[in-house]
């Protein structure tokens, strides 16, 4: 079977549903001669033509507004924002036509298009090219939110994506793009052809979206995470020699809720990680539903990690990233507790 990494697992997912797919089309910024800034939309342009895969101007809220109108009349828009910090602009299409279309119009019509775009940090890219915004579109109703982890995930979250009637936001964790990262900025970067994950088949295959995975089982503690976080908590319990049940959720929204209950009422203690900002992140609404369903199998609070309540800071990336040491320090208190 072949090995790709995430940039190629996503560009042969956009071939299979665009072959399959004449009304599926792709653009954004740099997406079409260029193939986008990294390189996951090339050679889709020569493949398919211009009309299919083609530039647009620098206008993230032109860009998605364009979308709102070619899915509207029965196309299917599967666009790219260059960077996630760089939505904000797209957002009210987002809120205000997007994700609410089905329901302005009592289903008659539907918004069958998704929305990638690269987030999180690791790379050096400062406050304009490192933000997590995920809980920004996970609190909006209409809207499914998927993050994978794995080249082989990312193919085939982004195919069932395409196939779902209703509009995805599909963010891509650019640091691991290339390799896994556990986490150790100061040690060699593994490429995911060394990884088991990077075996991605050719043609056509799904994940379902709303299906966690447990990618590594325990019974001492519940680890949630997803995106990077997922290959930066394995690392952790293995180093810190804790039998963790590592849980990797795919997708945000909608969250498999039967996955985790199952899991938190076998071992009794939850631990969730993520990359972006502390204050209303996404695992504030985790632990939240944690306490709900599982409060009688609770043998301590919920713990979390996350980034600072700052700027992500270029200078201070790794103290701004909740890499191995705040990850231990995390592990060892929802343990001790």
């Amino acid at each position: 079977m072949p090995t790709r990494n995430m940039i190629e697992a996503i560009n042969d997912a956009h071939r299979v549903v665009m072959a399959a797919d004449p009304d599926i089309v792709v653009f954004g910024e740099d997406v079409g001669y260029f193939g986008g800034v990294f390189r996951a939309t090339a050679g889709l342009q020569k493949e398919f033509g211009k009309e299919r895969c083609f530039d647009a101007p620098i206008s993230e809220g032109g860009i998605v507004g364009t979308a709102v109108g070619m899915a509207a009349y029965g196309l299917k828009p599967l666009i790219e924002i260059q960077f996630a910090d760089y939505i904000y602009p797209g957002y009210d299409q987002i809120v205000s036509e997007v994700a609410r279309m089905r329901y302005r119009t009592a289903g008659e019509w539907t918004m069958p298009m998704v929305i990638r775009s690269p987030y999180g940090g690791g790379i050096f890219g400062g406050q304009t090219h490192s933000q997590s915004p995920e809980a920004l579109f996970t609190h909006v109703a209409g809207l499914k939110v998927v993050i994978p982890s794995t080249p082989y995930d990312a193919k085939g979250l982004l195919i069932a994506a395409v196939e779902d009637p209703d509009p995805v936001i599909f963010f891509e964790p650019k640091r691991i793009y290339n390799g896994p990262f556990d986490g150790h900025h100061d040690k060699p970067v593994k490429p995911w052809s060394k990884h088991a994950d990077s075996e991605v088949p050719d043609g056509h295959y799904t994940v379902p979206l709303g299906k966690a995975r447990i990618v590594r089982p325990g019974n001492d503690l519940t680890v949630i995470a997803y995106g990077t976080m997922v290959h930066v908590a394995l690392a952790a319990v293995e180093e810190n020699g804790i039998d963790a049940e590592v849980i990797d959720l795919r997708t945000l929204v909608p969250v498999d809720m039967a996955t985790i209950e199952e899991s938190v009422k076998k071992t009794g203690r939850a631990l969730v990680v993520q990359e972006a900002t502390k204050t209303s992140g996404y695992a504030s609404e985790l632990v939240t539903l944690i306490q709900e369903r599982c409060f009688y199998h609770l043998e301590a609070p919920v713990g979390r990690v996350s980034g600072w309540d700052t700027p992500y800071p270029h200078a201070y990336e790794w103290i701004y990233f909740p890499g191995p040491i705040r990850m231990r320090q995390a592990l060892e208190k929802v343990m001790a507790d």
